[in-house]
């Protein structure tokens, strides 16, 4: 799958999950490219014929063997990732969502190499990147605004 969305034609529609419990989030580490070996959140691209919730609906399920009740949109925003001479070598449209979990047990699976729940405090000690960190933020944000 890498070889198709390594220097596409043209960006990848991508979704994340911004899965909370409480005061923590669901993260994984990345066990494919982009990516490869950061924590960040589960997510993946969206396949023909799937809306953008049941692909981050599967996502997780595939990335931690947990089902997830998909919220409402935090964030839109390109990520880039340019080569040594500066080409577009991966380029994903993401839409995150915040997420709660619904079932399941969590575990590791799919393109997923560990999956873990993290408190926010916590963050920072798994490298999550700062556009990241926004992303869990805003989704946190979100929660505790009155409805």
């Amino acid at each position: 799958m890498s070889g198709e969305r390594e220097y596409p034609d043209r960006p990848i529609v991508g979704v994340g999950a911004v899965v909370i419990d409480g005061d923590r989030v669901l993260l994984v580490r990345r066990g494919n490219e982009p990516l490869k070996g950061e924590w960040s959140l589960p997510g993946g691209a969206v396949e023909v014929g799937e809306t953008l919730r049941e692909a981050i609906a599967r996502e997780v399920l595939e990335e931690t063997g947990l089902t997830v009740e998909v919220g409402a949109v935090v964030e839109v925003l390109d990520r880039i990732r340019p080569d040594a001479a500066g080409r577009a070598r991966f380029h994903y449209v993401l839409i995150d969502f915040v997420c709660h979990p619904a079932g399941g047990a969590l575990c590791c699976a799919s393109d997923a190499a560990d999956a873990v729940w993290a408190p926010m405090a916590d963050l920072p000690q798994y490298g999550v990147a700062d556009a990241t960190v926004a992303v869990i933020r805003r989704a946190f944000d979100r929660l505790a605004q009155p409805k």
